[in-house]
């Protein structure tokens, strides 16, 4: 009898075990509100289609949903003429998150200061330049020039903003195509935000966007996680990890991957201040969607707080959360 409950406790506490690893790795796919799976274009769509239903009760775009559909064409590979996505950290789901990121943030606009600012045109600009922001990564099939596409990282931006140029007009978007390759800018360095050419209509947009890209990444739930192992590896390809000055000398920016943690407190401090100066501080329209708390600015600064105790201890063994594969498999 005893030894029939004990090896019945056991494999329940196996089972159990079993359960809980299955229901963490769910929700490594899933947004800050536990609801979205932001590895999957078809839930994320369906998420924006609603928003944007609710505020200008007209149904969405066919050619928004194509561009979802596409998005994951790209990024699985199996788009014309490019190679699947190979940087893991700039994978589909940051795309995701930060196209999400960018709806909610839009939709707070709207709530605070009604459709004059934020009418149905610029909202779909909107998804599409968080759907396409980092598309400048992925690689064509012809492109003999790098190996890898995180050896963009430093022209990406630009890059992005040569796809969305051609590829808008193929799908019936053609009047999103311009602004949208300029409002792409707002979410890099190679333009500073005061340099970026644009009417004051679009600027709204681009500063939403630059704010949901920080947002969205830095709430992810393994963002610390993904700068260790999957960030620094891009940051090594891109020339970013060293760099060369102007008299040809070596600077170490992040020495390693456990570095790149050690300093990450200090790049949310200037994230934070490109948030409230450089974008006008737009993030807080969070709150009107969140009903008064902005969840992402929440998370975000929990992570940070987290990160600032692994660098107080010089311990990254303090990131304990185990990564699932990046890509498309976690979806299947």
């Amino acid at each position: 009898m005893c030894a029939i409950i004990i090896v019945t406790i056991s494999g329940y506490n196996k089972v159990m075990h079993m359960e809980a690893e299955s229901v963490l790795s769910h929700r490594s796919t899933l947004d800050v509100t536990n609801q979205v799976d932001t590895m999957d274009p078809v839930s994320v769509s369906f998420e924006v289609a609603q928003i944007y239903e609710r505020l200008y009760r007209r149904e969405f775009p066919s050619s928004l949903l194509r561009v979802f559909a596409d998005i994951g064409r790209l990024y699985r590979g199996e788009f014309p003429g490019y190679h699947p996505c190979e940087t893991d950290y700039h994978d589909v789901q940051h795309i995701l998150e930060v196209t999400l990121a960018m709806t909610r943030l839009m939709d707070g606009c709207v709530q605070a200061t009604g459709t004059r600012i934020m009418h149905e045109r610029l909202f779909q600009l909107g998804v599409v330049s968080a759907l396409f922001h980092d598309i400048g990564y992925l690689r064509r099939l012809d492109d003999h020039e790098k190996k890898h596409g995180a050896e963009y990282t430093r022209t990406h931006v630009g890059r992005g903003a040569e796809f969305m140029s051609w590829y808008l007009p193929e799908v019936g978007l053609e009047e999103l195509a311009d602004p949208a390759a300029r409002i792409v800018h707002f979410t890099g360095y190679e333009v500073p935000v005061n340099d970026i050419q644009i009417e004051p209509q679009y600027r709204m947009v681009g500063n939403l966007l630059g704010s949901a890209d920080i947002l969205a990444q830095m709430a992810d739930r393994y963002y610390l996680e993904k700068c260790h192992d999957r960030l620094y590896p891009e940051f090594v390809l891109g020339g970013i990890a060293r760099q060369i000055d102007d008299q040809g000398q070596e600077k170490v920016i992040f020495s390693s991957p456990a570095d790149l943690i050690f300093k990450t407190p200090g790049f949310f401090a200037g994230a934070h201040k490109r948030l409230e100066q450089d974008l006008g501080g737009v993030y807080r329209y969070a709150d009107s969607h969140f009903k008064g708390e902005n969840l992402y600015y929440a998370v975000a600064r929990r992570n940070i707080n987290y990160a600032r105790t692994i660098a107080e201890m010089q311990d990254v063994s303090l990131l304990r959360r185990k990564l699932p594969d990046s890509g498309f498999q976690e979806a299947a």
